[in-house]
């Protein structure tokens, strides 16, 4: 009697997504987790009073910010131009992308009150610029956008003078949850391609490029002129520079008119390796590259993130003080 056929080993693992060999893609020159990092990726560590004060109020609050689950490097700096990036749909993503050190799993509830305490929270806090974004939520009907929604109208009511930019996921590229959110007019509409095409295998396990790219278009063309569209990408995974700029390409043809690209960092062993660390005048390069495209701006930088100086992309007309925060 013949054995049965072995079955390959399968794993959930960040860093080997589907039981995959990444080194096969991203090759086998790959930068150890502890080495020294280049002297342009070292920043001082933040603990300035407002920082306190305003992570203190984050926490009091129950809230999650970016800045915080994704170890952002310009946190301190970020608080205290009056930005801040929050996370609204809990703390637990339904995918596992080999470079986020957001946790994965499976989501257990929704906070209907997390609206009205995000929007608190930026009142609070004195903010001109609120960055939102979402982990994915694959297991609601809605993807999560009725509580976008929502957020978008608590900002408008209890922070009338923020500027208000969403960082969505792709919706499982369904143009109903998209329209929902574009329908409270945010004021910047931000979803991050993150890595060339070549790497969504390995570093986007469940996402496509050209599912992402058309939630890009189609938010420009229900959004008009008065929407600003934004995307971001990371280096550091093995791509070109040839092979940025096509994406570069591939955003503007789908109307994208703010761009980001900063250096991936490897959070933990678990996550995919870096491969190589880009100088500071690659990045220079790239952003030479990104105008001649015709971009309307782009921030460009081994510390650069998605809501890096995010402030600076569209006009502020106020310092972000809220109804809230004048009675504080």
């Amino acid at each position: 009697m013949s054995e049965p056929p072995q079955r390959s080993h399968q794993t959930r693992s960040r860093a080997n997504p589907g039981g995959m060999d990444v080194l096969s893609v991203l090759g086998q020159d790959v930068r150890p987790f502890r080495e020294r990092k280049p002297p342009w990726l070292k920043v001082p560590a933040p603990g300035s009073p407002k920082y306190r004060e305003l992570k203190a109020r984050i926490k009091s609050n129950d809230l999650h910010t970016v800045c915080q689950e994704a170890a952002c490097p310009n946190i301190g700096e970020c608080w205290e131009r009056g930005t801040a990036t929050f996370m609204i749909l809990g703390d637990t993503c339904t995918r596992r992308c080999g470079f986020c050190n957001v946790k994965t799993g499976k989501p257990t509830w929704n906070d209907p009150l997390e609206p009205a305490r995000v929007a608190r929270s930026v009142a609070l806090m004195g903010l001109r610029h609120a960055v939102i974004t979402s982990v994915d939520r694959d297991d609601l009907p809605d993807y999560g956008s009725g509580i976008w929604a929502a957020t978008i109208r608590q900002c408008r009511t209890q922070a009338p003078e923020c500027k208000v930019e969403v960082l969505t996921p792709d919706f499982r590229g369904e143009e109903m949850p998209l329209a929902r959110v574009l329908a409270e007019r945010p004021d910047v509409f931000n979803h991050n391609v993150e890595v060339v095409p070549r790497l969504y295998p390995v570093a986007r396990r469940g996402s496509r490029w050209e599912r992402s790219l058309r939630v890009l278009r189609n938010a420009a063309a229900i959004g008009g002129e008065e929407l600003v569209t934004k995307s971001g990408l990371m280096v550091g995974l093995g791509e070109t520079h040839e092979e940025m700029t096509q994406a570069f390409a591939d955003l503007r043809e789908a109307g994208v008119q703010v761009l980001t690209v900063g250096q991936y960092l490897r959070p933990t062993e678990e996550h995919l390796p870096v491969v190589r660390y880009w100088h500071p005048d690659e990045f220079k390069a790239l952003e030479a590259v990104a105008y001649e495209l015709g971009f309307s701006h782009i921030a460009a930088g081994p510390l650069v993130r998605s809501s890096y100086h995010a402030d600076e992309h569209v006009a502020q007309q106020h310092p972000g003080v809220g109804p809230v925060a004048a009675k504080a």
